[in-house]
């Protein structure tokens, strides 16, 4: 039961976030479309980590390289999805408050990501391999 109380609150402060980043774009003063384009980060952040965990057999270590190399790559992903929409309202294809509006839903989606790796990404009898 833990782990469905766990998927509603993931899921609510995904919306959350979501709903930030809807507003960045759709509020009539900025109008503006372009902030969308993070969702591709969104939705390539967790690969790395995915396809590491898959290609490591070796549970019992600490870390590996290829597990070294899922991380960095997840880094530059993340910060990326930071700093595309304050290069867009550096050179002004964006408001800064449609800039603010996107980075506060991606720490919000950033910080749901990490808590679903958290909570179902453990080897105990509740695991997100099942969903």
């Amino acid at each position: 039961m833990a782990g469905v109380k766990a998927l509603v609150v993931l899921s609510f402060s995904g919306a959350i976030g979501l709903t930030f980043l809807m507003l960045g774009c759709a509020l009539e003063d900025y109008g503006v479309y372009w902030p969308l384009f993070v969702l591709v980060f969104h939705a390539v952040s967790p690969l790395p980590h995915c396809i590491a965990k898959r290609v490591t057999y070796d549970s019992d270590a600490a870390s590996s390289a290829c597990r070294e190399l899922a991380c960095f790559f997840t880094t530059g992903i993340v910060v990326s999805a930071f700093g595309f929409p304050v290069i867009l309202a550096r050179v002004a294809v964006i408001k800064w408050g449609a800039c603010g509006l996107v980075l506060a839903g991606n720490a919000v989606i950033f910080l749901t990501i990490q808590g679903f790796f958290l909570v179902f990404g453990r080897g105990d009898d509740v695991s997100w391999e099942q969903w």
